[in-house]
């Protein structure tokens, strides 16, 4: 995620979203490798669509009935065939409903698969830049947005595109002069959804951006309560998500309002559909257009029963356009992610000479959302760090470490500059196996949900109990684990047996020492631990770069004393360089931040 900047929250940039031909290309493989069911839909919904029209004919006969003169030996049959007629629709639309419902939401479940799973594999870079709240509101509110247009919207799109088909179809058949009077009412309703579509549109991609917007902001806030609360910056956080939650619903309110406008002109549409074919029916029957057959006054009213059944699901799907709006921008944001092609795996990665790390004129800035570039935080750094050498940085909050450190472990693409491991550049590497030969610890561990020892052995599944006791006694966990109900096998996570930030910050270490890199970067690892575990985290942390080259960015100086070297960074530029000893000595920024940590200066050496 972009990290505030000075306390500053600054917008990261968006994942993109699929054009309408990437998505509707996205919903025909999935529609296709469920074909059978999309075939029991059609052949369901036009059964339902085409039982609907028995109902207006068979009135239309019983209005030509009535008009000669008629018995009444016909009535109680035409009356039974609507009825079962009617009780046929019904019940084949909710079948045909379930099946759309069904079909639709296992496309959705396909979908979604594939979104998590390119989530899952983006390379570490990208999700960096693009944090993780515009990620959240798609698979969480742009889903909701689809499964609720699956579940109740798209049957019913899918029932009224039938009927109207089918509708229009037997008003031809039974005139085609009345069939083209029902047409007049096109070009009404073309040019309500012309005037409609440009206008709210945009309305609904902007939302669904607002909506992600919102939720960056929140994720920002929440996650990082604690530094917001310790530097009092509630009303700056609280001002933003007021802010983006403002611009989400001017725009909703924005939408409802064409809405409104748009429902009028729709009205004015059936008007003219229906007068339409009152008048030429009037004319037919009265023999003033009968150039050849005979027009009858049920025919005519059959035309405008099936005319005014088409009013529902026309304006069904013209008011519902909204909807299917929002559930499209909702599917363009997944299929964006969706088709996102996997991260590049070299089939025969160089294998590095070591465990060094090179860093050679490295600079960065991060991708503001406008696609502009912010202020540069890493300003050509080249540092390289010696195969089983514990180099230290350190530095004023906002002095760029924490971004050099993403970059040594290849977390964040440096704009400019080349980080190599052994002599081997990390791209050339590639990130499955960059991530085996180097660790990245930060202070934002994560406890999932399972028992401890599963926890721990993430970092390698065939690790065993034994393995998993040893990896926690070297850090030191193993008094505390052992203290717990049912010691490894003690359930952790959420909804489970919390556990403290310390302990959190001991499974991450505990995991390191369980995948064994060559290199280990600790950005800030230990920085959660209260005064009382601040020690012991120190400890683990030895432990984990025993023998391993290691970058640690110190968030306590007592780290900087036992590294090898202690490299100082300010504004995003390496300043010193040496050991702990040879800087105090020196007098410089290091001796500074020294005095400010400890009080006056005691040379060590």
């Amino acid at each position: 995620m972009t990290a505030p900047v000075g306390g500053d929250v600054v917008a990261a940039p968006i994942l993109p979203v699929a054009d309408a031909r990437r998505t509707w290309l996205l919903l025909r493989d999935e529609l296709l490798a469920h074909r059978r069911s999309a075939a029991a839909v059609l052949v369901v919904m036009l059964a339902a669509s085409a039982a609907g029209l028995v109902a207006p004919w068979v009135l239309g006969l019983l209005v030509d009935d009535a008009g000669a003169g008629a018995g009444t030996d016909r009535l109680v049959p035409l009356v039974v065939v609507m009825v079962v007629a009617a009780l046929v629709t019904g019940v084949l639309a909710a079948f045909g409903a379930t099946l759309v419902a069904r079909l639709g939401e296992t496309v959705l479940a396909r979908v979604r698969e594939r979104v998590m799973d390119r989530a899952l594999h983006l390379p570490s870079a990208t999700l960096e830049r693009v944090g993780v709240g515009d990620l959240l509101s798609r698979v969480g509110d742009d889903v909701s947005v689809v499964t609720g247009a699956i579940t109740t919207t798209v049957p019913e799109i899918v029932r009224a595109s039938f009927t109207i088909v089918l509708t229009a179809a037997g008003l031809f058949g039974l005139d085609w002069r009345l069939g083209l009077a029902g047409l007049l009412s096109a070009p009404a309703y073309h040019l309500a959804l012309r005037w409609y579509l440009p206008r709210s549109k945009p309305f609904y991609a902007e939302e669904r951006l607002a909506v992600g917007e919102r939720t960056e902001a929140m994720a920002c806030s929440l996650w990082g309560g604690e530094t917001v609360r310790a530097y009092r910056l509630e009303h700056r956080h609280t001002a933003v998500i007021e802010e983006k939650s403002q611009a989400a619903m001017d725009l909703s309110i924005g939408v409802f309002r064409v809405f409104t406008w748009f429902a009028g002109r729709l009205n004015r549409a059936e008007f003219v559909g229906l007068t339409a074919v009152l008048v030429v029916g009037f004319f037919l029957v009265r023999g003033d257009l009968a150039a050849s057959g005979t027009v009858t006054v049920g025919t005519v009213t059959a035309a405008a029963l099936y005319f005014h059944r088409l009013f529902n699901p026309i304006g069904f799907l013209v008011i519902e356009v909204d909807q299917i709006q929002q559930a499209g921008a909702g599917l363009a944001r997944l299929a964006g992610v969706a088709n996102l092609p996997g991260a590049e795996t070299p089939e025969n990665p160089p294998v590095p000479a070591d465990s060094g790390i090179e860093l050679e004129g490295i600079s960065h800035h991060y991708e503001l959302q406008d696609g502009k570039a912010g202020s540069e935080v890493v300003r050509a750094v080249t540092l390289r760090i010696a195969p089983g050498e514990r180099v230290a940085l350190v530095g004023a909050s906002g002095a760029g470490k924490s971004t050099l450190a993403g970059i040594a472990a290849g977390i964040l693409r440096p704009t400019t500059g080349t980080v190599r491991l052994g002599g081997v550049d990390l791209d050339a590497l590639g990130e499955a196996a960059t991530r085996r030969h180097i660790a990245l610890v930060s202070q934002e561990a994560h406890v999932f949900a399972g028992t401890l020892a599963d926890d721990v052995r993430l970092a390698r599944e065939s690790a065993t109990d034994a393995e998993v006791t040893a990896a926690l006694d070297r850090v030191g966990a193993l008094p505390w684990v052992e203290a717990l109900p049912d010691g490894i096998t003690t359930v952790v996570g959420e909804g489970a047996h919390g556990l403290t930030a310390a302990q959190t910050q001991h499974l991450a270490l505990a995991r390191v020492l369980l995948a064994d890199p060559a290199a280990v970067i600790l950005d800030e690892a230990t920085a959660e631990a209260g005064s009382a575990g601040a020690r012991t985290l120190d400890r683990a942390a030895e432990a984990v770069t025993e023998s391993r080259t290691a970058l640690v960015v110190a968030h306590r100086l007592s780290q900087a004393v036992a590294a090898d070297r202690v490299v100082v960074m300010d504004r995003g530029a390496v300043v010193e360089s040496g050991s702990h000893a040879e800087l105090l000595a020196a007098g410089g920024a290091y001796a500074a931040l020294w005095r400010g940590w400890t009080g006056p200066i005691t040379h060590t050496g």
